[in-house]
């Protein structure tokens, strides 16, 4: 089975995340959910946003790396939204990773490394009509990296929500939300032979 690391959104490590690492720990994973935020959540979008701003992105990309300096070199790296920077990172410039999964969110292929890692698969998943997904960049950003790398996909969901996997945040769509559990349960299968 695959070790899996999961980053948190701009809303803190939620009980949603909790639950879909539990939902991958369920199917006989190792998960890791590293706290960015040091404990802090945040109901609004807009204040967890400032906080990371205020946080700093880099900041928040170092945190990830530290929180996984004790695990193996072979995990999987999978973030929501704001999580995708320290998952990228990592999937991209931590020798070993096994692969990367990127939920509401992506960045260049170039932000870490000069190019996607041969043999790092990647999922990209995000909705259609996302603001902050398919109108800020992350999109073209996704369709960029899938079609650089030797093993990516891109999946696109129907609806303008940004993070539709969190049952605890206003845009849940549940369909989408069990979709993208299915992709990623069979993702982790996949890199986990």
């Amino acid at each position: 089975m695959a070790e899996v690391v999961v980053f948190h959104s701009v809303h803190g490590c939620t009980p949603g995340v909790r639950g879909f690492a539990a939902e991958l720990e369920q199917a006989g994973h190792t998960v890791h959910v590293p706290d960015l935020f040091e404990g802090r959540r945040f109901a609004d979008l807009a204040a967890g946003a400032a906080h990371a701003g205020e946080v700093g992105y880099d900041a928040i990309v170092g945190r990830g790396r530290r929180a996984v300096e004790a695990l193996p070199a072979g995990c999987v790296y999978a973030g929501f939204s704001l999580g995708v920077l320290p998952a990228q990172a990592l999937a991209q410039t931590r020798p070993g990773a096994r692969g990367a999964l990127l939920f509401s969110g992506c960045v260049p292929a170039t932000a870490f490394a000069d190019r996607w890692p041969a043999g790092v698969p990647v999922q990209v998943h995000g909705m259609a009509d996302d603001e902050l997904f398919a109108g800020e960049g992350d999109l073209d950003a996704a369709r960029a990296l899938v079609a650089c790398s030797e093993d990516g996909e891109l999946f696109l969901y129907p609806g303008t929500a940004h993070l539709f996997a969190d049952p605890g945040l206003p845009g849940y769509d549940r369909a989408a939300a069990h979709l993208l559990t299915t992709r990623t349960l069979r993702f982790l299968e996949r890199v986990a032979q």
